[in-house]
């Protein structure tokens, strides 16, 4: 292969992970919520995980997941992720489903790396799978992670919201005596 030849299927490399990451994302904004239901197969949290335990002991996530970039400043209609603005119940879960749809974006860029086996010698195919999988493997980890996270939130929320709505009918009994 020329060194033309190589610097034009590098170029082709670039422009066609630019392509995906760009377009997957914008696409799976435009999909509903409902289909990134937290309860759903490739959602819902497994035992192993040990509520984001896991991958903090493997992992550290922790020490770098606020390094990761948040794309959703890209699209309108984008939800970020990168920090938690409010702890109502409402917000948290759709802060849920939203890392489901994150993390459903980020299984399918890592999967559109199998294309560049189509105009790639098998050792270029192979480093885009690399690439694939370190540019978005993180990124699933910390959806996870994050989900995970919010698990613990909710039910938090929920059960002080029902505190709260007891507290206040005891109250409004109590006054009524």
């Amino acid at each position: 292969m020329t060194a033309g030849a190589i610097l034009l299927l590098v170029a082709v490399n670039i422009l066609a992970w630019l392509a995906v990451h760009l377009s997957v994302p914008w696409l799976f904004t435009r999909m509903p919520a409902a289909l990134f239901r937290p309860g759903g197969w490739l959602f819902r949290p497994r035992g192993w995980e040990k509520d984001g335990e896991t991958y903090q002991r493997l992992f550290r996530v922790r020490a770098w997941k606020d390094r990761l970039p948040d794309g959703a400043a890209l699209f309108r209609g984008g939800f970020r992720k990168k920090s938690l603005r409010r702890r109502d119940p409402g917000y948290l879960e759709r802060f849920r489903v939203e890392t489901c749809r994150g993390e459903a974006v980020h299984w399918a860029v890592f999967a559109a790396a199998g294309l560049f086996f189509v105009w790639n010698p098998p050792g270029a195919g192979l480093a885009m799978i690399a690439y694939g999988a370190a540019a978005n493997l993180p990124c699933v980890i910390v959806q996870r992670y994050n989900r995970l996270r919010l698990e613990r939130l909710i039910s938090q929320s929920r059960r002080k919201s029902r505190e709260s709505g007891l507290e206040r009918l005891r109250f409004r009994w109590e006054r009524g005596r």
